[in-house]
């Protein structure tokens, strides 16, 4: 068996052996076990950013919590969803159905997340998704089991085209992921360049995994913006970046606007050429005691500090099984009533709260990337230029459309 199908077959890390005993109806605890799914892009263009770092995440977790949850093991499986909604799909139904998977979490895919989204609110499942930043997952397809942890699309796009448009980037083109994460990305954006009095002068859509971008940037040339919004991530992103070097975008005055960028994808690009760049996100590695202290120990075991995600899949595993330990039981609406009451404190968010629409409310923070000279190690790649609180940050929740929300 070769290692994607190892992936997309859910493997199971040993985090804690089986025993189900007489104790465990009792306990609340279906089957005996408390069984967590993290459901991922493992092996593509999100892989660097989210992939196994974000298992390696999960599993701290639940070793930080002693592998056990009112007297019942942890178990943590995970899969690799290809980018792919029937292989998401087909995963999440097999954990569901067969495997007694109690909630899911990481959808690192906005297809993939709308489609387990709707199967876990049909199964009455826990779905927590880390990385995927369609605003629809809370908007017309929330769900009352459903959490969108990290960021979204809409607070990505306040952050950055606020500060690309105080910087003179008023007309913008944009280069399209043509996926649900970069249509939602794209929406959201060009609605705030629009309110600030901007003008998008045109789009162009890419098939994900695309790695010959010239003709999207040739059209973008010649519509006279002066920015170039990326609405694509991972892979597709790094890739658009360079190309605006080679193809001489950047030189002639054309701004690319990183619309969602990683601290991967900025070590990937090199400070040479991402030196300026801004762009939003939740977490970074070296704020404060508590994010560099939480790094050294990620990396130490994946060899380098991790992504917003595989920091935040952290913290959402720990809020989950907090709430199954309070409510005594893994049925979802009593632990999703749990989650819900209890505010969210970790290394990476203070005072966080879940809403109605299951939007999670954090701080975020705009990054700048560093200048060459100022970096003072391999991964000393950004600065903080601004936080921007939560109830700032996020779509206001009636604004969202979510039937949850009276």
């Amino acid at each position: 068996m070769n290692r994607r199908h190892l992936l997309a077959g859910a493997a199971a890390l040993p985090l804690a052996a089986i025993h189900p005993s007489a104790g465990h109806a009792q306990s609340g605890i279906s089957d005996g076990v408390v069984k967590i799914g993290v459901l991922d892009d493992m092996s593509g263009v999100f892989a660097d950013q989210q992939g196994m770092g974000d298992v390696v995440s999960a599993r701290m977790a639940v070793e930080d919590f002693g592998g056990r949850v009112n007297g019942m093991p942890i178990e943590l499986v995970y899969g690799d969803l290809q980018n792919r909604p029937d292989v998401g799909l087909s995963i999440a139904r097999r954990w569901y159905d067969q495997e007694r998977v109690d909630a899911i979490f990481g959808l690192g895919n906005s297809a993939v997340a709308l489609a387990v989204q709707n199967l876990s609110r049909e199964k009455q499942k826990i779905d927590v998704v880390v990385a995927a930043g369609t605003t629809d997952l809370t908007g017309k397809d929330c769900s009352p089991f459903g959490v969108h942890w990290t960021y979204d699309n809409y607070a990505l796009a306040r952050g950055t085209v606020g500060a690309v448009m105080n910087g003179g980037g008023r007309k913008w083109y944009f280069i399209t992921s043509d996926y649900a994460f970069g249509h939602s990305l794209e929406a959201n954006a060009a609605a705030v360049i629009r309110s600030l009095g901007g003008e998008v002068a045109g789009n162009a859509r890419a098939p994900l995994g695309e790695t010959d971008y010239s003709s999207h940037l040739v059209r973008a040339a010649q519509s006279g913006a002066n920015v170039v919004g990326i609405a694509a991530a991972g892979t597709d992103f790094i890739n658009i970046v360079k190309q605006m070097g080679e193809f001489g975008l950047t030189r002639r005055g054309i701004q690319p606007a990183a619309l969602l960028c990683l601290l991967t994808n900025v070590k990937a690009i090199g400070l040479d050429t991402a030196q300026g760049m801004v762009f939003t996100e939740a977490y970074y590695w070296d704020q404060n005691d508590r994010t560099r202290a939480f790094s050294e120990r990620f990396a130490r075991l994946h060899g380098r500090p991790p992504t917003m995600f595989q920091a935040s899949m952290w913290g959402a595993v720990t809020h989950y099984l907090k709430a199954v330990q309070a409510a005594g039981t893994d049925a979802s609406a009593p632990v999703m009533a749990k989650m819900r009451e209890t505010p969210i404190n970790d290394f990476m968010t203070n005072n966080g709260t879940i809403r109605a629409d299951g939007r999670v409310i954090r701080d975020m923070y705009l990054m700048k990337a560093k200048q060459p000279s100022q970096a003072r190690g391999e991964w000393d790649l950004l600065e903080v230029a601004q936080t921007i609180p939560g109830n700032e940050a996020f779509r206001p929740l009636a604004e969202g459309g979510c039937p949850l929300v009276r």
